[in-house]
């Protein structure tokens, strides 16, 4: 089975390379040191403090892992060379809700640094799919649950 790609800004790339620094080089140092604690503690068989550590070095363990995955199948968007005339992952567009009267600000990342709390939207949700190619001046017509809501594309600009 091939990997997907995972397609990521060079601002997601560093947050990822960061986190797994971070677990390489510091957590799984506190974790040994906790496991090493409790280990002296004698009895493990109703250790808590062991059984915690050792369920957190799982934790550990597995996020590095998928964080190497994730790495390994990245792929970055160098923003600088975006093409601004149509919408594409890296952008930030400023949209028009026509029903809501109301303007929006979208980052388009890949699914992987989707976040919508930081108005950052995937490639492939419904309102990322339907904007991704679309230039300034085009409506959009975004089937969701709650029916179609129609967009107007009103800015596309590099993320700075």
């Amino acid at each position: 089975m091939v990997d997907k790609k995972n397609i990521l800004t060079y601002e997601g790339l560093k947050r990822y390379e960061d986190e797994l620094h971070n677990l390489k080089v510091v957590k799984r140092k506190e974790v040994a040191q906790k496991i090493k604690e409790a280990r002296e503690q004698g009895d493990l068989s109703e250790n808590a403090e062991y059984d915690a550590a050792k369920d957190e070095q799982r934790d550990i363990e597995l996020r590095i892992e998928e964080l190497e995955k994730l790495l390994k199948n990245a792929e970055v968007v160098v923003e600088d060379e975006i093409d601004l005339d149509k919408i594409n992952i890296g952008c930030k567009v400023k949209v028009y809700d026509v029903d809501e009267d109301e303007e929006m600000e979208f980052k388009i990342v890949g699914s992987t640094e989707a976040n919508s709390l930081q108005n950052k939207i995937s490639n492939e949700s419904p309102v990322g799919h339907a904007l991704m190619g679309k230039q300034v001046g085009d409506v959009v017509d975004v089937e969701t649950q709650s029916g179609v809501i129609q967009y107007k594309v009103l800015e596309i600009q590099r993320v700075s």
